[in-house]
């Protein structure tokens, strides 16, 4: 058992009862091959709230600064984690999160870069559409919705793959592409909410 599989099972144990977490669209997520998981930011127990509820293993890009503590290195490595510079470009960062997509394993961003504080949804930068252009997965929007109060239900709803075929043909941009994908986000909430 791998200390992936140790973690999602004992934060299951306690989340699925703490927060009512329910899953829905979990079938929309194919059985292999890469995908990119693109949701909403609400809460620093994001990350957690997908991986207990996604079948599959996800690797995230996390701020660098979770890095530079050495205990919390060695536990965010161990969760597949890799560091991501913000607010600036970084190379080495979409290098590793194509490499991840062609890996045929699972990408969870947060297109937003930075928790809402309102609990609106913000604006997407530009890498997640950079993967979505750039690499073959699938892209599956998801919405998180809930307040993460004790005994009140947080739901995460996986949508459906969106079709970027259309982008790709005609060379979108990748502004063009997270635009997409923040709408598809924004269905789900209304939606769901």
């Amino acid at each position: 058992m791998t200390f992936y599989t140790f973690a999602k099972g004992v934060v299951k144990g306690i989340f699925k009862p703490l927060y009512r977490m329910e899953a829905i669209g979990v079938e929309n997520i194919p059985k292999e091959g890469g995908v990119l998981l693109c949701a909403n930011h609400i809460s620093n127990f994001d990350p957690i709230a997908l991986g207990i509820t996604c079948p599959r293993p996800i690797v995230y890009m996390a701020k660098e600064e979770l890095f530079r503590v050495p205990v919390l290195r060695k536990i965010v490595k161990k969760l597949y984690a890799f560091p991501v510079k913000r607010g600036k470009s970084d190379r080495e960062a979409l290098r590793k999160g194509l490499a991840t997509l062609k890996a045929e394993q699972i990408l969870g961003i947060f297109p937003e870069g930075t928790r809402s504080k309102t609990g609106e949804i913000g604006k997407g930068l530009a890498g997640a559409g950079f993967f979505a252009l750039k690499s073959n997965a699938v892209i599956i929007p998801v919405a998180i919705i809930g307040p993460y109060k004790p005994f009140r239900k947080v739901k995460v709803v996986y949508g459906k793959p969106i079709d970027m075929k259309p982008l790709k043909e005609k060379r979108a941009s990748s502004s063009e592409a997270i635009e997409l994908i923040m709408d598809h986000i924004k269905e789900i909430l209304l939606q769901y909410k």
